[in-house]
């Protein structure tokens, strides 16, 4: 009796976030069948005039999806490289510090960057990125003509991935900061013993002691080669730089909800979302297979 009493409050826990899924994210895959429709607002979505796949030929056809796609993927898989060296790098130097407070204070100011959305950042890289901000005063110092970084397509793409990869690594550096806790400290005193270095330590204990977790992130990450980050690239793209800059996100944004669009949006969105699939149950496969990680 008491534990079908716990099991009814742990399912009321679990209601609030049931209905928010329901509400805003299986109701709203309804809204799919757009793709397949000449859709006109104000008349029922089942009342639409259907095209079949009409609306997916037009997009394969056009050359801004191409751009769109390509400007994903590259961005995308810029951003899972530097991603996962960037925050390894971080968590193999911090463990070598041994001062407690220092350690502790870096790791603070590394994660705050993660609790700041990019809205307030893209305000913050806008001003020192302008023709009079402090990276071009800086480059004005050395002679160097002022630069705008973003309305250049050959910066443009490693601002984004260089800002976020700032804002994130401190935070993704916390999973390998614990794998390397539990490495088994016996094992750098044996080292210790027979006059490894540090060098020698960090090749033949560290790294493999947090191999599996970096092959584990490696493999899930692949299921967000499609997601570039749509708040980001919203808060600092403009029209300058759409050849280089423009994702999937912010073209289905503007397509359908600027543009009004719809059916050609929702085609580029859903096709997004089917490849997206795919590529998820591809890389928890291999992170079945190479790290022994299973969800079912």
């Amino acid at each position: 009796m008491r534990s079908s009493k716990w099991l009814i409050t742990y399912h009321l826990m679990l209601l609030p976030g049931m209905v928010f899924l329901i509400l805003f994210s299986l109701i709203p895959m309804f809204g799919a069948v757009i793709a397949f429709q000449n859709f006109i607002p104000g008349i029922p979505i089942f009342k639409q005039e259907w095209i079949g796949l009409d609306n997916f030929k037009f997009m394969l056809q056009i050359p801004d999806s191409r751009i769109v796609f390509l400007n994903t993927i590259i961005i995308a898989s810029m951003k899972i490289i530097a991603g996962l060296i960037v925050p390894v790098t971080f968590a193999l130097i911090l463990n070598e510090v041994r001062t407690r407070w220092f350690k502790r204070w870096v790791q603070t100011v590394v994660y705050l960057p993660h609790f700041i959305s990019w809205v307030i950042l893209s305000g913050i890289l806008t001003t020192m990125l302008s023709l009079d901000g402090i990276i071009n005063r800086i480059f004005g110092l050395f002679g160097i003509d002022p630069i705008l970084f973003l309305a250049n397509n050959s910066w443009f793409r490693y601002i984004i991935v260089g800002s976020d990869v700032w804002k994130e690594f401190g935070f993704s550096a916390i999973v390998y900061l614990a794998a390397l806790a539990g490495i088994n400290p016996a094992l750098y005193e044996a080292a210790e013993i027979d006059g490894a270095g540090r060098l020698s330590k960090l090749r033949h204990i560290t790294l493999p002691g947090i191999m599996s977790t970096i092959i584990l992130l490696s493999t899930l990450s692949l299921g967000n080669i499609l997601n570039a980050g749509f708040d980001q690239v919203f808060n600092l793209y403009n029209p300058l730089v759409y050849s280089s800059g423009d994702i999937i996100d912010t073209y289905v944004y503007r397509v359908g909800l600027v543009n009004f669009q719809y059916g050609l949006a929702t085609s580029v969105g859903l096709l997004k979302s089917v490849v997206a699939i795919l590529l998820i149950a591809l890389s928890y496969k291999l992170a079945s297979k190479f790290a022994n990680y299973r969800i079912f």
